[in-house]
């Protein structure tokens, strides 16, 4: 039903037309009748014409009635229609959990087991994934297009977000086979710093430099062989030989295909994956309770 005061005036009128009689009308509408007869006046005077002809035995519709009364209805029809429009989507935000993410969390089955266990909590709940290049640090937070995802540290703007870190793990060298290196059980980061390295587009920020190892360098600015935007691109690039780069150890079997060799690196630290969302829906349902399934899980493991 529609609320704003228009609204009321033209549902008020509508009811007067359809009923022709003002103790009847305002019965419909749940006011009292002074209420609904003050709603015509107002309409009235808005238009500049009278809209009933009333006397102490009946009323009647004017002209100017008569031609308001098809267009006030389609008026009302079209708002109802619209609000339940509003209300669908608002139901089906309430029941559907977008969970983005720039590559698969793996690890041991992780997303079965927390969709698993998100599920059985919230057996109302639809929960669709959302794939996002790596051109997009939040994986679908900072546009809206997810609810949560998974993600790495650090984000951008992180003051927007809080999180639950799903996993803290090495980071290795990714190269050809071919490589000098690859020779060698472990690598120094010094021996890596001449290499060219894949790295991701500059709209990535601060997880650009993370996985350059920019802290790890003394200052020296790393060189770019290639930008990569998805694992496939890495993979490929790995292969032409354009570059190395740092990879997550539970991200590694996604580009330890033929041609490719990951080792351990010393001299950088670990690199964290986390579950995240926007600190303003930190209060809906379903983003706790797929955030506390998560924790649950990574907890079990």
């Amino acid at each position: 039903m529609t609320t704003d005061a228009h609204g009321r005036e033209l549902r008020a009128f509508v009811a007067v037309a359809e009923e022709l009689h003002f103790t009847r009308a305002a019965d419909l509408l749940y006011v009292s009748q002074p209420a609904l007869s003050k709603r015509i006046r107002s309409l009235e005077r808005q238009l500049g014409v009278e809209l009933f002809r009333r006397d102490r035995h009946s009323v009647a519709l004017t002209e100017a009635g008569e031609a308001l009364l098809p267009h006030a209805r389609r008026v009302l029809a079209a708002w109802e229609e619209g609000a339940g429009a509003v209300a669908r989507v608002r139901a089906a935000r309430r029941t559907t959990l977008v969970v983005g993410m720039s590559t698969s969390p793996g690890r041991g089955g992780l997303l079965p087991a927390i969709r698993s266990r998100f599920s059985a909590a919230h057996p109302e709940a639809t929960v669709r994934l959302r794939q996002v290049s790596w051109e997009d640090p939040t994986a679908g937070l900072a546009d809206g297009e997810a609810d949560v995802a998974f993600v790495w540290l650090p984000l951008p703007d992180p003051g927007r977000y809080a999180w639950t870190v799903v996993a803290e793990e090495p980071r290795l060298v990714a190269f050809p086979d071919t490589h000098p290196l690859a020779a060698r059980p472990e690598v120094d980061f010094t021996d890596l710093l001449d290499e060219p390295f894949l790295a991701l587009p500059p709209s990535a920020g601060a997880l650009r430099d993370h996985w350059l190892a920019l802290d790890a360098r003394g200052g020296r600015p790393p060189r770019i062989g290639a930008e990569i935007a998805g694992t496939e691109e890495t993979y490929e690039a790995l292969v032409a030989g354009l570059g190395v780069c740092l990879v997550a150890e539970g991200n590694a079997p996604l580009i330890r295909l033929g041609g490719v060799t990951t080792r351990p690196v010393r001299g950088i630290g670990p690199t964290r994956y986390a579950l995240a969302w926007r600190r303003e829906d930190g209060g809906r349902a379903l983003v706790r309770g797929y955030a506390e399934a998560c924790r649950r899980v990574r907890d079990r493991g």
